[in-house]
């Protein structure tokens, strides 16, 4: 898990290789919309060595909140819209061609590209804010306590602890809901939003599964092909990984081919502090 955790800091651990003035229809990274003030950043970003035959998508999820951030120091991510085009490679870096579209006092926009020789492999449109106080209000369904350690459980891609009480490879029909404590070890809080978005694209696919008996997020590859197609994430607030988070995640819904999650990322003290949905491919074999 060391390792684990070291190689995925290290994907994070963005900074430009490019910065200069752009125009409309730049070929490298897309239009900048007729604004002529608009700025080209680059990075260039390591992969993780996971054992997938394709990028893992929370890495790129990740990626992209993370070179957002960089990109533009003086805000924080309020809100990221992913597609992904097609299967990246995991012996190949990834190019972030992140363009600003607008940049004001209190928002900012950014299109952000990520591209290797083959093409594009997924698009970020992606909201800025500037940190602001006010009043708050959320109506939340109650958190409970934090799972005890008896129900600590070991995913492949997850390098920091995360407790369960439901199996996502049980086979046997049920709701399609599922509960994920996670706390990462002690690290920049500048890194949480980047963090949890790797976290949200684990288990939304698998929650859609459970109401189909005999079906488990297990058959991928085998009774069923599947993969992320977009991504959507939004942070309300401030918070830490290295504390502990509940990743409430509902999918009600398979059809056509595809399937649909969102979820909610709470404290334990019932704090809601980001919220997440996503569109996945899942094509059944005869």
């Amino acid at each position: 898990m060391d390792v684990l955790w070291s190689e995925l800091l290290t994907c994070l651990d963005l900074h430009p290789r490019l910065s200069a003035p752009t125009f409309a229809g730049n070929d490298d990274g897309g239009s900048a919309v007729g604004d002529r003030r608009a700025t080209l950043v680059v990075f260039e970003a390591p992969n993780q060595q996971i054992g997938y035959r394709r990028l893992f998508g929370g890495q790129l999820l990740a990626q992209f909140v993370r070179a957002a951030g960089v990109a533009c120091r003086d805000k924080v991510v309020k809100s990221a819209h992913v597609v992904f085009a097609r299967e990246g490679k995991n012996d190949e870096p990834v190019r972030y061609i992140v363009q600003r579209h607008h940049e004001g006092r209190s928002f900012a926009t950014l299109a952000i590209v990520a591209r290797q020789k083959s093409g594009v492999v997924a698009t970020a449109s992606v909201s800025m804010h500037a940190v602001e106080t006010g009043i708050e209000h959320q109506v939340v369904d109650e958190v409970p306590p934090v799972l005890d350690a008896e129900h600590e459980v070991r995913l492949s891609v997850i390098p920091w602890q995360t407790r369960a009480t439901t199996d996502l490879n049980d086979t046997a029909a049920s709701p399609p809901n599922y509960d994920m404590w996670m706390r990462t070890p002690e690290v920049d809080a500048a890194l949480a939003p980047a963090l949890t978005a790797y976290a949200s694209d684990l288990n939304l696919i698998g929650t859609a599964l459970r109401p189909l008996e005999g079906f488990s997020q297990g058959g991928n590859g085998t009774a069923f092909t599947s993969a992320t197609i977009s991504h959507t994430l939004w942070f309300h607030r401030p918070f830490r990984t290295d504390d502990w988070l509940l990743l409430r995640n509902h999918a009600p819904l398979v059809a056509h081919g595809r399937c649909f999650g969102r979820g909610d990322i709470l404290t334990a003290d019932g704090v809601l502090v980001a919220s997440f949905a996503q569109e996945g491919l899942l094509r059944f074999r005869p």
